[in-house]
């Protein structure tokens, strides 16, 4: 079926074939319907990789090949058991991982999903935010600046839009729109009254109707499915490859040196082989591919908990070597609920009582209420009319569409007795210049008592250049005063206001909009402010004792940031601000100076955000940036972590960020920071807790060879141990929350190693207690006359029980671990207890007696393991201590 020419189509053709009401929208019903027919309007998606390959993929990791070629041979020598056992442990280990996977696959989609792009649709004659995943041809869609497109649309009412749509048709400039017919031969790139899925709106207004959704997109049908699977690897996946390299030849060449010198003093070929196999599957950290699989996953949603989506799996990491945040104010750092304070009009300054939305409140001038009249009245009714927001209430709480700032406005006109609904209907709006950064200012036309009123709000700079005369309080025209207005809006500035600028011209008729060229009539000064959030201050004392420095970059006034930056303490009161008019002087040298000096940026262009992002990582800084706007997605790819804002912030901030804040909060940073830390902090632990398990191990093995002697433990036992303990006992590190000390210390390096020397030092100690306990206790055992089973299940439980002695040792690095709190995770009791369960089995069941080649103990020998598992707890705590006092210097928890 051919596509029809929507470009070349008359609109009420369009309307027409597509069977809508572009005044009404769809009811919903037909839209239903059509969702019914025609599908979600999303790509379809490619199939991933099969069931099969994803298991199998499990089994090509290379410590899991040395594995399989161990049980390869074993069954060769028709050692059925072992073989069997080795072939079991490596199955286990591949479903864990092939589960763990999809779960963190899942997880991923989930998230997407929740970040899943809206539009502003028209349906029943109502304005109505959908997920775009809903819509459907027919739909009337409303864009503006900053918005995705969702679906290919036929615009029909367009004010001042352009779109970017380089990856569509390779232009790069941004494309001017319209909503008039073309010719029906016009090229995909020259249709410029039509607007395509994934493309940018980049300013103005329009609006459009669906003529494709899904894989009928122009976007759909040249670029296909783009469905790929979450790339999971991370400096840290990176790190742990390049270390299991490492490890890899280190565990062949001491068992090719284990059976060599066995088979050099005249031991058994055989014998010697399974001396090396047990070498071989004791050194291997089985468990620690699907201990770092949960450990993220876990804290992927622990994240996602606190409010902060991870969209891309490196920001876990590089959250915890954070050293700078660049944050925007507004929303962020404040209460984004927008309050008028005070009002300046006719040489009179008002005051504005009353908090956020709510219209409760009054308008007073010293200490009485005030007469709306004169200058505050039109100031207050231009502020009303010059303006796209609405109040809605929703309960018992008023929220705003729209812009917070023009939310305020409203409120403060609603404090004046002016009812704007009424207004709005009397003196409706013919036409309007939508505000823009580079205008910086508003401006509509109406019609009042027979005049073609324009009102103006917007920046002070830019309106009082246009206005000779001003209002006086009885509403009469006089000189301007220009000194007064400055002196006003200075103080208000001083006090952490914003301040808005209104004014008011008269429009002849057949004149065009442009208020540069019409005289205007200056009303009055708006002040208004967006309160610091209480938990935003916390946070910012917070980061900063974590050697997390704060800046604030906005576009406000240098006055207004450095009141609120003052107020969340990131500067003091000699604090100063830079802004950027300063910025633009400044050559890459002297900017790199600046943005190491200053903390507080203002009127700062979003090219110049760019600049302070690079300058800050040219001094080594790793910088997590946030960021709504379209504009603001250069600065957000180019940082560390971008973060966006996920109430407020566009599409395009978003598709540019790392992390998406669902509550559009700072703390919301400083939890996710934390978050960061205590993740990286578990892998460290759990990497500090298994090494010393699979070295102490090997190193029973290499010394029985040696001294010639009879193997402490089987390779059969060995499998036993390492993955009950890597399951019940290991795994239970990932489940521990963030150390309180976490956020009191500075941000970790990000070439440093995994493991420091400090860590290092404690693993090689552990590995020689465990080799002095069970192969000393396994000699004792043999020079008392006991059986060789008796004897190797004394060993094979001194490494169980010192390495869950030794778990509660590493739920803190640092500190003794009697000083956490017992039950703060109640999965390490429960993983001991379960492995303890599961030795007593080991040791007293007689199946498992004949297939591990164990025997019963008595209570002396369970007394002799108990005392050396003490006595290894005791001594890392002593280590911890000593090194702390002798160093001075602490291990970093998450940190290091």
């Amino acid at each position: 079926m051919a596509v029809p020419n929507w470009h070349a189509e008359h609109l009420q053709d369009i309307a027409a074939s597509l069977n809508v009401d572009m005044l009404h929208g769809l009811n919903e019903d037909e839209a239903a319907a059509r969702l019914k027919k025609h599908g979600p309007n999303r790509p379809s998606v490619r199939p991933g990789p099969s069931l099969l390959a994803r298991f199998v993929s499990q089994l090509t990791q290379p410590l899991v090949l040395v594995l399989i070629a161990a049980g390869t041979v074993t069954l060769f020598l028709q050692e059925w058991i072992d073989a069997g056992v080795i072939f079991g442990v490596v199955l286990v280990n591949a479903v864990i991982g092939f589960i763990q996977e999809g779960k963190a696959e899942a997880a991923l989609a989930a998230l997407a999903r929740a970040v899943a792009a809206e539009a502003t649709v028209l349906r029943e004659s109502s304005h109505r935010k959908l997920d775009a995943n809903d819509l459907v041809p027919g739909d009337v869609v409303i864009l503006s600046a900053g918005d995705k497109v969702p679906a290919d649309l036929r615009l029909f009412a367009v004010k001042e839009m352009r779109t970017a749509e380089a990856a569509l048709t390779g232009e790069s400039a941004p494309v001017d729109k319209h909503g008039e017919p073309l010719a029906a031969d016009t090229s995909l790139a020259d249709r410029r009254n039509m607007a395509y899925a994934g493309t940018l709106v980049v300013g103005g207004q329009g609006s459009g109707v669906v003529v494709a959704t899904g894989d009928a997109t122009e976007t759909g049908r040249i670029a296909g499915l783009i469905a790929q699977a979450p790339d999971l690897t991370t400096p840290l996946t990176r790190k742990l490859a390049e270390f299991t390299r490492y490890l890899l030849v280190a565990i062949l060449v001491l068992a090719g040196l284990t059976f060599a010198v066995g088979v050099w003093r005249g031991e058994s070929v055989i014998d010697m082989f399974m001396a090396a196999v047990a070498l071989a599957v004791g050194a291997i950290p089985e468990g620690l591919p699907a201990a770092m699989t949960v450990t993220l996953a876990i804290g992927v949603a622990r994240m996602a908990k606190r409010r902060a989506i991870i969209r891309k799996l490196p920001a876990v990491e590089t959250l915890g070597g954070t050293t700078v945040i660049c944050s925007d104010k507004t929303g962020t750092l404040t209460e984004n609920a927008m309050t008028v304070r005070e009002i300046w009009a006719g040489g009179t300054a008002f005051v504005v009582h009353g908090n956020g939305y709510t219209p409760g409140g009054k308008i007073a001038s010293d200490g009485t209420p005030a007469a709306v009249a004169g200058a505050l009245l039109e100031t207050l009714l231009g502020g009303l009319l010059c303006n796209d927001a609405r109040l809605v209430q929703e309960g018992d709480l008023w929220t705003v569409v729209g812009d917070p700032t023009e939310g305020a406005l409203l409120v403060a006109a609603g404090k004046g007795d002016l009812d704007s609904g009424k207004l709005r209907a009397n003196f409706p709006r013919l036409d309007e210049l939508p505000f823009d950064s580079a205008r910086q200012y508003m401006a509509t036309l109406h019609e009042i008592e027979g005049t073609r009123a324009v009102y103006l709000k917007g920046a002070m700079e830019k309106l009082l250049p246009t206005c000779a005369s001003m209002l006086d309080s009885q509403g009469r025209e006089v000189a301007l005063d220009l000194a007064a207005v400055q002196v006003a809006a200075l103080r208000m500035t001083e006090a952490g206001l914003r301040v808005l600028a209104v004014s008011r011209a008269a429009l002849d008729p057949g004149q065009r909009l442009e208020p540069e060229r019409i005289g205007s009539v200056f009303l009055g000064l708006i002040g208004m402010i967006d309160p610091p959030r209480p938990h935003a201050i916390a946070a910012v004392r917070t980061c900063h004792a974590a050697g997390i420095r704060v800046k604030m970059i906005t576009g406000d006034h240098p006055g207004t940031a450095l009141a609120i930056a003052r107020q969340l303490g990131i500067v003091g009161d000699a604090g100063n601000a830079l802004t950027g008019s300063d910025l633009a002087r400044l050559d890459d040298a002297a900017l790199r100076k600046a943005a190491a000096e200053a903390d507080v940026f203002a009127r700062v262009a979003p090219e110049q955000k760019l600049r302070l992002v690079k300058a800050l990582q040219a001094n080594g800084e790793v910088v997590a940036m946030t960021g709504d706007g379209v504009n603001d997605a250069p600065a957000l790819k180019q940082a560390d972590i971008g973060i966006a804002m996920g109430r407020g912030g566009t599409e395009v901030a978003k598709e540019a960020a790392a992390m998406v804040l669902t509550d559009d909060n700072f703390a919301t940073i400083e939890a996710a920071i934390e978050e960061g830390r205590g993740i990286y902090g578990n892998l460290v632990k759990f990497i500090a807790w298994t090494i010393p398990t699979n070295a102490g191990e090997g190193l029973v093995i290499l010394a029985a060879v040696f001294a010639g002697t009879t193997l402490p433990i089987t390779p059969l036992q060995i499998l036993w141990i390492n993955m009950t303990t890597a399951v019940l006992l290991g795994m239970m590190l990932a489940f521990e929350p963030a150390e309180e000390g976490v956020m009191l210390c500075p941000p970790r390096m990000p070439a440093a190693p995994i493991l420091d020397s400090a860590l290092i030092q404690r693993c090689l100690l552990v590995s020689v207690l465990l080799l002095a306990g069970s192969f000393g206790l396994f000699e004792l055992a043999l020079y008392r006359g006991q059986s060789l089973a008796e004897a190797r299940t004394i060993a094979a439980n001194v490494f169980v029980l010192v390495e869950t002695s030794y778990l509660f040792n590493c739920r803190s690095l640092v500190r003794p671990f009697w000083t956490m709190h017992l039950f703060s995770n109640p999965w390490v009791w429960v993983g001991s207890g379960a492995m303890l369960a599961l030795q007593m089995i080991f040791t007293y069941m007689p199946a498992f007696n004949r297939v591990f080649q164990t025997a019963p103990i008595g209570i002396s020998d369970w007394c002799a393991i108990v005392a050396i598992a003490a006595l290894c707890a005791a001594i890392v705590e002593m280590e911890k201590w000593w090194h702390s006092s002798r160093a001075g210097r602490q291990i970093k928890v998450g940190t290091s």
